[in-house]
């Protein structure tokens, strides 16, 4: 038996045999093995395995399958009896056993996306203090950052190559919630595994803990996070960039994504590091990707073109600016000059439409709208409110990304559908508390207006939507089919950066993966069956076809440093370096 690669942590190291077949050398001895969650089996080792280990006798006698585990676990799972006791079940699961977590969320990924992603982790993410049970990831603050070389070697694994990291200020749309999203990243880095394909055994999870703004958190006794104001400027920048070098010292290959930072630091981050060393921001750019792919979808199935719509954004934070940046950039990609596709997109914030040489954010500059669009529209303020807009452009796209409950009414609804026969409309927030219209009173109020139909898509899962004798699919606009494929990618090709051709692409491979396999029958008139995001079952799929699309542009732009990746055959690549949930055998090293 041969070793192929550098031991994976001080407690197992991945190997290949003669005949080509994986098996781990295990270092550890005993009870600690059952207590390792990267090395537990529970009721599956082998006989053999007990005795050469030294745990014989600690464990019930019978042997089982990974599948009977599974089995096991997926009733004790449906016998919980809310939302929040699935999520921490499944959280038990995985801190006693790794590959048998994912094993489980992966066969039922559609029922338990919801659990352990959107919207429940929102509430994870809420009650995390009083949750807490076992400890995941690392958390860097003001007092420890200047041992941060010594924090990240505290980390078993030795070959981290993805790293999501949070701040938590801005955290789905329940805004700053202090130690508590650390959940967040938790939760992507399970998707990472379970709908891309990534290691858990590459990865970690990083909460930024800067403080909190909120004098509730500050003051509960029961809080486990740092108990100051957050910080700001030079102080809040020295823990990151602190961070960022001891993860280069460690982790030479590893990436970052950065997760939940409010609107007004979001962008400061992402362009501070991006050159230093490969990252991406996925509320910025991960959403902007998904939402285009769900408008080239939507139009395609309209049989129109993207660049003869309207489009307006409402939310101007980091959410919104970076799905109106990616759209325009799309709009680009079709032919149209950056002009142009600013003046067909207009951008809103709680003060009306973001405007150049009026809005101060500078930030929002790239897809400000000019002044002289709307030079000739009647209004009664200095710049248009949202109605006005509707009403005086008469677009013919309408996306929500303000995490504000009930903003888009039955006027706004009515107002869109009586400039368009078919209204592209995306209410788009997260959790489903936020979301700005149900999509079963948007169908309902388009049809008040008289217009014979509409096309919705939501950020958080909903119900089909029986309206008018039919009954409409509700595709979810979930950034969980962009990231997994465009992290594994960058993984794979161990890309120099991750630029926006790459975020771009990932879109049109979205798009036509739903273009390929739901939208092919064009002899219906109507929109039900026609599915503008693929169901939550096909993410894996969605994700090996996002990962083979962005891996051949890297290739093309040469951003993919991997030695010989050029002569690679590119599907097996991704094929022999997906991780599987299953149990390898064991050998006393």
């Amino acid at each position: 038996m041969t070793t192929t690669n550098k031991a994976l942590s001080p407690f197992f190291d991945l190997k290949t045999d003669k005949n080509k077949q994986k098996y781990l050398d295990v270092y550890s001895r005993g009870i600690e093995i059952l207590r390792l969650t990267a090395l537990n089996k529970g009721t599956a080792f082998t006989e053999k395995e007990r005795i050469e280990l030294g745990f014989e006798g600690l464990l019930p006698p019978v042997v089982v399958t990974l599948d009977d585990q599974v089995t096991r676990l997926y009733t004790g799972f449906t016998d919980q009896t809310s939302d929040i006791a699935k999520y921490q079940f499944l959280r038990a699961v995985q801190e006693r056993n790794e590959v048998l977590f994912y094993a489980l969320i992966s066969k039922y990924l559609e029922e338990m996306m919801p659990i352990i992603y959107t919207p429940t982790v929102g509430k994870a993410v809420q009650q995390y203090s009083s949750l807490y049970r076992s400890p995941r990831g690392l958390t860097f603050t003001a007092d420890n950052i200047e041992r941060a070389d010594a924090i990240v070697n505290n980390y078993p694994w030795n070959d981290v190559r993805m790293i999501v990291a949070t701040d938590s200020s801005a955290i789905l749309g329940i805004g700053d919630q202090g130690h508590g999203g650390l959940a967040i990243s938790i939760g992507k880095l399970a998707l990472y595994t379970a709908g891309g394909g990534l290691s858990p055994f590459n990865t970690l999870a990083v909460d930024l803990d800067v403080g909190t703004d909120r004098e509730d958190l500050r003051s509960d006794p029961g809080y486990l996070g740092v108990r100051e104001k957050r910080l700001t400027g030079d102080a809040y920048f020295k823990v990151l960039d602190q961070f960022v070098d001891a993860v280069q010292k460690r982790w030479p290959k590893a990436i970052i994504q950065w997760e939940d930072f409010a609107k007004d630091i979001a962008f400061t981050v992402l362009e501070r590091y991006k050159d230093k060393l490969p990252s991406f921001n996925d509320d910025i750019q991960g959403t902007g990707a998904v939402v285009l792919a769900g408008l080239l979808s939507a139009c395609k199935i309209k049989g129109e073109a993207l660049a003869d719509q309207k489009i307006v954004v409402v939310g101007a934070g980091a959410g919104g600016v970076g799905v109106a940046k990616v759209i325009q950039d799309g709009l680009v990609r079709k032919g149209l000059t950056r002009e142009q596709a600013r003046k067909q997109m207009f951008i809103m914030d709680e003060f009306g439409l973001v405007v150049e040489g009026i809005s101060p954010d500078e930030y929002k500059k790239p897809i400000m709208q000019f002044s002289d669009t709307y030079k000739s529209w009647e209004i009664d303020g200095k710049i248009p409110s949202l109605m006005e807009v509707i009403q005086q452009a008469k677009p013919t796209i309408l996306l929500g990304l303000t995490g504000v409950s009930g903003l888009f009414t039955q006027d706004v609804i009515e107002a869109m559908a009586q400039n368009n026969d078919t209204p592209i409309i995306f209410p788009l927030s997260n959790p489903t508390s936020n979301v700005e219209a149900i999509p079963e009173d948007i169908y309902q109020w388009c049809a008040n207006a008289g217009t014979g139909d509409a096309i919705v898509a939501s950020g958080s899962p909903f119900s089909d939507v029986v309206s008018n004798g039919k009954t409409y699919t509700i595709g979810q606009g979930n950034n969980a089919f962009i990231f997994p494929g465009l992290g594994f990618a960058s993984v794979l090709g161990e890309c120099s950066k991750i630029t926006d051709s790459m975020i771009i692409e990932s879109a049109y491979a979205l798009a036509d993966y739903t273009a390929e396999h739901y939208l092919q029958d064009h002899s219906q008139n109507h929109l039900q069956d026609k599915k503008i995001y693929p169901p939550i079952a096909d993410l894996q799929a969605v994700s090996m076809f996002i990962t083979k699309r962005v891996l051949d542009l890297m290739i093309e732009e040469g951003i993919a440093t991997k030695k010989d990746i050029q002569q690679s055959d590119i599907n097996a690549l991704i094929r022999e370096n997906s991780w599987k949930a299953e149990y390898l055998p064991f050998v006393a090293a």
